[in-house]
Formats: C-alpha cells, structure tokens, sequence
C-alpha cells in the first residue's frame, strides 16, 4: 500500500489499531453493527457518512470512551482494558481531538500541552516545557503559548489541542469531526496541520465531512451508514466508483460541497 509521499505502509506489520465484530447499543438502538476495522502503522482512514452513522461513536469506543456491548478492540495486538489503571496507560498513548477543542480554560495553552507528559507520564517540567514549546511552534500557535484559552480564535484552540495530544507521543491519532465547530476560514489551517502529520507518518483515524480532505490525504476511506461500515476503498475508487447504491447516494447529496 502506498502513502500521498509514496512509501510504503507494510502489509505483514501488526496493525496498530483492529476493531472484530464490535457491537454497540444506546438502549434499543443498535449504534453500531459488526464493525471489523484494521489500520496500520502510518496509514490515514478517514471515516465518512451522514449524520448518526456511527462515524464518531466508533471513534470513541477505539479509546473507551464509549464502550462496547460485544467484539474486540486491539491496540497494537493487545486487548484494550475495561478500566484501570490499565486502561489509563493505553489512553495516554491514544491521541484524541474533539469538535470542542475541550482545552482546560483555567490553564494556559502551554500548561495545557504539558499536563499530560507531566501528571500522566512523570516526565521533568523542564523537559517536558521545552518540547511543549516546540511543538506549539510546529502547529504555529507558539505566540500564544501564555494566553487561556479564551482568548485564542477556535481555530488556534485546535491546534493548540493537537499539540496536546503530540505531546504524549501517540501511536494513534483519533480526530473526531475536528473542524466542524469551526468558521470557514479557520478549517483550513487545522487541516494544513493535520495533513503535515499525516505526510509525517502518523497512523490517524479521522471522523470530517471535509471530502477534499479525504480526497487528497487518505490511504482508506471508510463509509458508513446506519451503524456499519458499508463500503471501503482508496479515495480516488470511492469517489470516483462507488459500489454500493447508498455511497453512490450519499456522494450524490453532497455533491455541492465536495
């Protein structure tokens, strides 16, 4: 399998995230459907469908945040735990990055990228500030490093929720429609820090309705519907011939966006 730089993503390597037959319910309703997913190390899935898919559920559940009514979730070969402290340890590694940016608002934008390696992981404040530093550098909000929350444009609180994510040095990045409480003109610089990790190797999960995004920096693109995963394919086969009626439907209702 190829990467958007032309390397290549190994075929035999354990995958870093795998999802079997998992099954998830809210009451009555069957949220998700048998949902069998694998994604190695360095590949890009982005996960499409309409509203109540089961796109940002399943994103979810890979981090137990939300959890399952049957099935099995594996990172990197190893079941995720049902609690625990178990469970904590294997969520530091599992980077998240929510629609809301959920930035600590009594913390500066530096103290929020640096909790994490510092009461988590136990890391020296001094250490741990200098790579803060340089990674709120990398995705161009080190000028704000000292300010709260509040005062940064939503568009500056993502990135700066990126970072936070980077400083735990993931295995995984989960981006859960990431951009979507965003104004126009901000999506665009999330996505340019999104697409810098992604030509970086970073193995991502994204839940977006970003189609070009999809188009232009996913390995697999995964469509849902009602639950389950309907059809999956390289962006340019889904895009261009979808097999199945309800993702030919759906690309047929989004076609002024895309």
């Amino acid at each position: 399998m190829m990467k958007k730089d032309n390397t290549i993503i190994s075929d035999v390597q354990a995958p870093v995230v795998e999802l079997k037959h998992v099954e998830k319910y809210y009451g009555a309703m069957h949220a998700l459907k048998d949902i069998n997913l694998s994604v190695k190390k360095g590949e890009v899935v982005v996960l499409i469908g309409p509203s109540g898919s089961g796109k940002s559920t399943l994103c979810r559940t890979i981090n137990r945040l939300e959890n399952i009514k049957s099935g099995e979730i594996l990172i990197e070969g190893e079941k995720l735990p049902d609690g625990g402290k178990e469970l904590a340890a294997l969520r530091a590694e599992i980077g998240m990055v929510f629609q809301s940016f959920n930035l600590f608002a009594h913390k500066t934008i530096l103290d929020n990228v640096m909790m994490g390696p510092v009461e988590v992981l136990h890391r020296s404040k001094t250490e741990v500030e200098k790579e803060a530093m340089e990674l709120l550098k990398r995705v161009g909000v080190d000028s704000q490093a000292h300010k709260m929350p509040s005062q940064l444009s939503g568009g500056q609180q993502q990135r700066a929720a990126i970072a936070r994510s980077l400083a735990m040095h993931p295995k995984v990045m989960l981006f859960d429609e990431p951009t979507s409480a965003l104004d126009p003109e901000m999506i665009q610089e999330v996505l340019d820090v999104m697409i810098e990790l992604a030509n970086e190797g970073m193995t991502m999960i994204v839940v977006t309705h970003e189609m070009n995004f999809a188009r232009r920096v996913a390995n697999r693109v995964v469509f849902m519907a009602d639950g389950a995963i309907v059809e999956e394919n390289t962006p340019d086969e889904f895009f261009t011939s979808p097999k199945t009626e309800r993702a030919k439907e759906f690309l047929e209702s989004i076609k002024g966006h895309m």
